[in-house]
């Protein structure tokens, strides 16, 4: 057997459609969704990100403040400037990228983003949220992730979910969201001792561990759901070919670009075992953006009570 894909591109594009459509009801409303979005630095990967998130933004009507900040902002000038966003009642959600250079505290700058526009659901307050059950803003990766096993019809209820990786981003509100949605959940990490034992009693296997194709065939049960929310960029031809063994699309598009990229699972070893698997890319990668503008509408409809 070989895996059917859980197409992330289709999904996220209905899910744009949707937060479109209640941006035009917003806005009818005299409300326009407003998204500030943050950037300290140069970080090249961090410059695509927003690129793509405000693009996505716009595109469904929302209006986004884009504000590019030196790498030598000092925290108080940037703790100032949330503060005044805050404060603004045309942003209803606000977004720091990260990472953020060392000289600033991540954690201090997150949680002087008010709750009411946490829309990347890192607070304090908003992981307390998840926590109990209560409504607030989920983390946009695994909120994502969760869209997808309900597109496919996979009810995580009463089966056994098994994460890796126990990040505050992704790990632990992902098993979380698992946990709500009534499955038995096992959050495994670097201590975990023989992973492939754990993770082949998974039925569904969410892999968030940042390390390229540590996931094989043997941590995989037949016919399980497998969602792989590493992004790798692979610039070395001998990992291409090991990862993508007589993949003649994979090798062209190394040697065009002089990189491909790869997720946490080694797909090609993988995909012959498990019953639905995301790819890298097109998997959750579109998700988490997608997530972010739902978040962000979700603001705006707090705000204005409805």
């Amino acid at each position: 057997m070989t895996a059917q894909l859980i197409d992330g591109n289709a999904l996220a594009k209905r899910i744009r459609e949707d937060v479109a459509a209640r941006v035009r009801a917003l806005a009818a409303r005299g409300t326009v969704p407003g998204l500030a979005v943050l950037l300290v630095g140069d970080d090249p990967a961090s410059q695509v990100y927003v690129k793509h998130k405000v693009a996505d933004c716009e595109g469904a009507g929302m209006r986004s403040l884009l504000e590019r900040h030196p790498a030598t902002l000092a925290e108080a000038d940037l703790l100032a400037r949330i503060r005044a966003l805050n404060a603004d009642p045309a942003v209803h959600g606000i977004l720091v990228q990260l990472p953020l250079p060392p000289h600033i505290d991540a954690q201090r700058v997150i949680e002087t983003i008010s709750p009411a526009k946490d829309v990347d659901g890192f607070t304090v307050a908003s992981a307390g949220a998840l926590t109990i059950g209560r409504p607030g803003f989920r983390p946009c990766t695994p909120y994502g992730c969760m869209q997808m096993l309900a597109s496919i019809g996979c009810d995580p209820r009463g089966r056994h979910a098994v994460v890796i990786g126990r990040s505050n981003i992704v790990g632990k509100p992902m098993a979380m969201m698992l946990l709500h949605a009534h499955s038995t959940v096992t959050l495994c990490h670097s201590r975990t001792r023989d992973l492939a034992a754990v993770t082949r009693q998974a039925e569904i296997l969410v892999v968030a561990a940042g390390r390229l194709a540590l996931v094989g065939a043997e941590h995989v049960a037949e016919g399980a759901v497998v969602v792989d929310v590493g992004v790798h960029r692979v610039e070395d031809r001998a990992t291409v070919e090991r990862l993508f063994p007589g993949n003649a699309k994979k090798l062209a598009a190394f040697a065009s670009r002089g990189a491909v990229l790869a997720g946490d699972v080694d797909f090609t070893a993988v995909a012959p075992r498990a019953g639905r698997i995301t790819p890298v890319p097109g998997g959750v990668g579109p998700l988490t953006i997608a997530m972010l503008m739902a978040n962000a509408v979700r603001a705006a409809r707090r705000r204005r009570g409805v």
